[in-house]
């Protein structure tokens, strides 16, 4: 078989899918937006089961929902009937994926499920199925023909319950006003936990913190910049507020334009306004704060704008954050 011909293949593959994807976008009706509601007003958590190549798309589309602010749990319908079904609690809700709704693992636990009184929503490519018909919400995928040759292997149909199980989990993320912040605290390891890190996570606090107030001396600068050494020092007014920051830059451009160090205040060398930074943003855009200003340091400020911390480049470049 030559290049173009497997190229060819590919493509009809692909092309084939993303028709039947268009069709699922256009065909989406009140049955989601139910679907949305149920999970939505949960009080406990979302429940995914499926069996075969659905429960693979089931595992993914609880993990996804637990990611992004809604408490998943993936559950064998097999290992369910032998006491997994204990996680299963009337306040949950369960979402079942089967392309022909007659999947028997999964019909085994529909008696279970009433007797709960959990909320059932199914994901299938037959309306008229046993699932589809004791489910409390359905959606239809209304795939016409699997991207198999064959039409056998599940290939068009997963695609299409993965899209819609991301559908879910989107929306679920954006009515819930779910934050970088949220995703972070669930995404503690690897480079998208470094990337998602806090400020709180790498700054300086407490007695490291380099502050002086706008009236101290210029020798009292001195010694804080050096003591701390961070190359930087808060300046505070009389009510501890952030009011400037000088750095060994302003030092230097202090004394070229002929400051007198002995003779001289925190308030006649500082930069006023100075870029800072809160405990609860990412590193990341602290990062690119100090990036876009040319800066290597940030002062850490609460709600009052009083100095709780500093933060330098080198913390967050050690800790290999990238945005």
């Amino acid at each position: 078989m030559n290049p173009e011909e497997i190229i060819r293949k590919a493509k009809r593959v692909i092309e084939e899918e993303a028709r039947e994807l268009s069709k699922l976008s256009e065909r989406l009706d009140h049955s989601f937006v139910r679907a949305v509601e149920l999970i939505l007003n949960c009080e406990g958590k979302v429940i995914t089961t499926g069996v075969g190549k659905s429960g693979h798309i089931a595992q993914k589309v609880a993990s996804t929902l637990s990611s992004t602010g809604t408490p998943s749990h993936y559950l064998h319908p097999s290992e369910a009937l032998h006491g997994d079904l204990g996680v299963v609690e009337g306040k949950d809700v369960v979402l079942a994926f089967s392309k022909s709704g007659e999947s028997a693992e999964v019909l085994a636990l529909l008696p279970y499920i009433k007797l709960l009184g959990t909320k059932l929503i199914s994901v299938t490519n037959n309306p008229n199925s046993t699932l589809a018909k004791h489910s409390d919400v359905h959606i239809f995928l209304g795939v016409s023909k699997e991207a198999c040759p064959l039409n056998l292997a599940p290939t068009t149909s997963t695609t299409l319950a993965l899209v819609l199980g991301d559908a879910l989990a989107m929306v679920l993320l954006e009515l819930r006003g779910f934050t970088e912040k949220d995703f972070a605290l669930r995404h503690p390891a690897g480079a998208l936990g470094r990337k998602l890190k806090l400020v709180k996570e790498l700054c300086h606090t407490g007695e490291e913190v380099p502050i002086v107030k706008e009236a101290d001396s210029m020798k009292e600068v001195i010694v804080e910049i050096t003591s701390k050494g961070f190359g930087a020092v808060a300046v505070v007014n009389e009510e501890g507020r952030l009011v400037g920051i000088i750095t060994d830059g302003d030092l230097r451009r202090f004394i070229n334009r002929g400051g007198d160090l002995n003779n001289s205040l925190a308030r006649d060398a500082m930069t006023t306004n100075p870029k800072t930074a809160r405990m609860e943003e990412l590193a990341a855009e602290a990062l690119r704060r100090m990036e876009d200003h040319k800066i290597t340091v940030l002062i850490v400020v609460d709600e009052e704008k009083r100095p709780i911390g500093i933060i330098h480049m080198h913390d967050i470049l050690r800790a290999g954050v990238i945005y």
